[in-house]
């Protein structure tokens, strides 16, 4: 083991061949050292390969000054094409020690650049402790899998130390800032107050995006710039300048008349500083502002928060330091997540990464596919390019932990006392597999592996290596049903082709993709969702801008769109089209909805650079995503118009169908302005030189004609169900009609291609009669998330995919006939992450059920995974 000082003297005097080398037993690189110069907004950065092990290089690179996120986001994308996992180090010319080490970090199979950076030897210490994991002794024998695991534990961020720390604090200022509000129902309790909840959550998300983009450059140049400006409003006070506090007399008007506003004048400038316009619907004036015109925050709130969020490092990147105290848009992600698990009692949980990329990609991929299927068949031919690129891909295709410790003589490797009972076909196997219940080695297990398991996955991996080279796979829901990485395929399958039509094809599909979640929370399955497209994306744009340079009369209205629709780069454009054209989401609680749209802008502002010479900072403005993201209740309202029409067939007498009938006629006729509307919003959202103008008369317009229509709704609907009082039957059911809010896509789309999420767990006796009144054939069911599976059949089109997370109980309790049905009639894969899953009732043998196994719990699922037909 390298001691420390001579670390820190190898880091300080750049002798980072002699590092890797001679002291974390890493060899000499025996190809060409200089690979070809990467280009990013205008400047070559020359890399060179200073070590290698097992094919994972590290390269180093001379710069001026080090770059940030986005232009490191740049060179990863060129680098990649030469090797997809590294070790890159920017080392800046004429410091003594100033170094920026960029890392891709793979987890829960997204990958994502992490930084460490250092101006001192003595901020070193945190990569000392860094490079030990993976420092390999002369004799040892290790794969590319083993050196890439062991950087990536090096560099992977304790998000979960971090996300309890932040959150204890948290719920503490939280609490603490509702009571320095007034104006909201004075007189009620702040903790029993729940409009002062939701404005201080609206306050809270609005500070915390702005402490992100502050430490970013973004307001003014200034890094503490809301903290400045405290102090600065707190000095003018009784200089016959500021008489109001911090919130009236700064803040509302740097949210509404600064970030909300497209241009500035030079008076307000002079008070607030060079400020961009953000746009996106966050710091517009807010419903409880325009509800409660006096709402007032006294100073001392935003000295006690500021004071907790200036304990912790805002990064907009994944930032590992020495304070273990770095916050990013993904960890502050989980705690949001933490905060929103207060729905628990409404049958609301967290879920994982890993199980939304799971149930994302294993839905989203396919549909793609499918479409594609659809425009380009001679390649899923037999022989075709898509099932040849699998035939000849190996193991390739076959996840990590399903061939740790594999080798095609495995059988010949293994224990002679494991060996002996493989063969089925002698007598006293059981004696013979006496010793199949111990504890594998950890050469060839997976965590709490026993011999039986491993050999059973081992024999899986002969199984799936003999069908792939067999060319037996040739259905695109094999890759779900053998379990195979289809994302990694997929992506392979855009990057090798050599037929532009396919690349054409797959990006008009990939354009048209709608996903949603039914009960969206703060946004974790759209997350994975954006986290699935986005690569494929960036794939896709690559490989139209090679065809094009070799013909420059391909993908001219493709790339014209790209070139003309945005300034910041094209990351951002990538993130800007997903969350405008793919991703859709609603949930009753509107907290949950707000920091969902949060999160989507920082993840959009975290790959833009401030260029202060440029209009508007560099940036664009953050799209408005009011009308993707709603919030409502998914199971009350009208979800077609089919179900509308049902509705208005049952009429007493000739006056009323007639009534009925003109009622239907308006009602389509609103529908068709407000698509109308809609289409021309997000194809404004979509220009390079946005009319804010008329972009602020058109949704002001398409929120009046949606508030009027859903007012006709809600009488009719209230109508139907109930006699009492309109406005508590609004509060208490929260009615959400699809085909009036999604009318693109719920009439010209004929519903949403891909449906996922994971619905609420609440007995229906629990809640009140209205979802039994309201006629879902589940409701026999007994539980809430059996009516959201059946509304989310209602409100997709055919050929969708439904991904959800629900109890075992749904295939196999007579209580769930109703759906059962269902899943047989949509032919479901059924996947379960419980431990003992028990045996399938007869009635649904004919349907393809794939068990996950899992150690513990489902959180392993990546450690653990393969699969067993039962």
């Amino acid at each position: 083991m390298i001691a420390k000082r001579e670390f820190l003297k190898l880091i300080e005097e750049r002798r980072f061949k002699e590092l890797f080398i001679s002291w974390l037993g890493w060899n000499r690189y025996h190809g060409i050292e200089e690979l070809l110069p990467v280009s990013a907004d205008g400047v070559d950065y020359n890399m060179r390969v200073v070590a290698e092990r097992n094919g994972l290089q590290v390269v180093t690179c001379e710069v001026d000054e080090l770059p940030g996120n986005s232009v490191c986001r740049k060179i990863d994308a060129r680098l990649r094409r030469q090797t997809f996992y590294y070790v890159c180090i920017f080392v800046v010319r004429g410091a003594a020690c100033h170094h920026l080490w960029a890392v891709p970090v793979k987890s829960n199979e997204r990958r994502e650049l992490t930084f460490v950076e250092y101006a001192t030897p003595s901020q070193a210490d945190l990569l000392y402790s860094k490079v030990q994991d993976f420092a390999f002794g002369l004799e040892q024998e290790t794969t590319f899998v083993d050196v890439r695991d062991s950087v990536h534990r090096a560099f992977a961020v304790n998000s979960e130390k971090v996300t309890k720390d932040f959150y204890t604090g948290f719920r503490k200022e939280h609490k603490a800032f509702a009571g320095f509000i007034s104006g909201i129902d004075d007189g009620v309790a702040a903790s029993d107050n729940r409009n002062k909840q939701w404005y201080t959550s609206v306050m809270l998300n609005r500070l915390m995006f702005c402490y992100f983009i502050q430490k970013k450059g973004f307001l003014n140049g200034d890094t503490d710039y809301l903290r400045h400006k405290l102090e600065w409003v707190r000095a003018e006070r009784g200089e016959n300048r500021f008489f109001d506090t911090f919130y009236k007399g700064f803040l509302v008007s740097l949210f509404h008349d600064g970030l909300n506003t497209p241009r500035h004048t030079p008076e307000w400038e002079r008070a607030y500083g060079r400020i961009p316009y953000l746009n996106g619907g966050m710091f517009d004036v807010h419903e409880l502002e325009r509800e409660y015109a006096g709402i007032d925050i006294a100073d001392e709130a935003f000295e006690r928060l500021f004071a907790f969020f200036d304990t912790w490092r805002w990064h907009l990147d994944t930032r590992i330091t020495a304070s273990g105290k770095d916050i990013n848009p993904d960890v502050l992600g989980y705690i949001f997540e933490q905060y929103i698990n207060d729905r628990a009692a409404m049958g609301a949980y967290y879920t994982k990464e890993d199980i939304t990329e799971y149930i994302g990609k294993n839905c989203i991929l396919p549909f793609l596919l499918d479409r594609l299927r659809e425009s380009d068949p001679k390649a899923f031919k037999p022989q075709g390019e898509v099932w040849t690129l699998l035939r000849d891909s190996g193991d390739a295709y076959i996840y990590d932990a399903v061939k740790r410790g594999y080798r095609s003589d495995w059988q010949s490797k293994i224990p002679a006392e494991i060996a002996v009972g493989l063969d089925t076909t002698r007598p006293g196997l059981l004696e013979r597999r006496k010793h199949w219940n111990n504890a594998t080695p950890e050469a060839w297990a997976l965590p709490t592996e026993i011999w039986r398991e491993t050999v059973e996955r081992l024999q899986r991996c002969d199984m799936l290596l003999g069908k792939i080279a067999g060319g037996e796979i040739t259905e695109v829901n094999d890759f779900i049903t053998y379990n195979l990485d289809i994302r990694q395929f997929v992506y392979d399958l855009l990057r090798s082709t050599g037929d532009h039509l396919l690349v054409k094809h797959f990006y008009d599909a990939l354009r048209r993709v709608t996903v949603l979640d039914p009960t969206c929370g703060s946004g974790a399955f759209l997350f994975a969702a954006m986290n699935i497209l986005e690569p494929l994306y960036e794939v896709c744009i690559e490989r139209m801008q090679e065809f094009h340079e070799a013909n420059e009369r391909l993908f001219n209205n493709e790339l014209n769109e790209i070139t003309n629709k945005y300034r910041s780069n094209i990351q951002y454009f990538i993130y800007k089209s997903i969350i405008l054209r793919n991703l859709y989401g609603v949930d009753i609680m509107v907290e949950a909805t707000e920091i969902a749209k949060l999160r989507l802008f920082l993840k959009m502002v975290a790959v833009v650079e401030v260029d202060r010479r440029a209009d508007n900072m560099g940036l664009d403005p953050l799209p408005d995503i009011d009308f993707n993201i709603r919030c409502g209740n998914t199971l009350v309202g009208y979800a077609t118009e089919a179900q509308l029409a049902t509705d208005l067939g049952f009429a007493k007498d000739i006056m009323e169908d007639l009534a009925n009938q003109e009622f239907k006629t308006r009602i389509d006729r609103e529908m068709q302005l407000i698509s109308q509307a809609f289409a021309r919003f997000k194809e404004l959202q979509l220009s390079q030189d946005i009319d804010q103008v008329e972009l602020k008369h058109v949704k002001a317009e398409l929120r009046e004609r949606l508030s009027s229509l859903n007012e006709l709704l809600n009488r009719r609907l209230h109508s139907a169900m109930s006699h009492g009082d309109y406005s508590a039957w609004l509060r208490s059911h929260q009615p959400f009609h699809w085909l009036a809010e999604f009318y693109q896509i719920m009439h010209d789309n004929g519903g949403f291609d891909v449906i996922i999420g994971n619905p609420p767990y609440v007995e229906i006796n629990k809640t009140s009669r209205h979802y039994k009144l309201f006629g879902y054939k589940t409701v026999s069911c007994g539980n809430l998330y059996a009516c959201v599976y059946e509304r989310s059949e209602i409100i997709s089109k055919k050929q969708s995919k439904i991904g959800m997370i629900v109890q075992l109980p749904i295939v196999c309790t007579d209580r769930m006939a109703v759906a059962q049905s269902m899943l047989c009639n949509r032919k479901t894969w059924l996947l379960t992450f419980d431990d003992r899953p028990g045996k399938l009732f007869d009635d649904l043998q004919h349907i393809r059920v794939t068990i996950f196994l899992t150690t513990d719990s489902a959180s392993n699922i990546h450690t653990t995974k393969y699969n067993r037909w039962y």
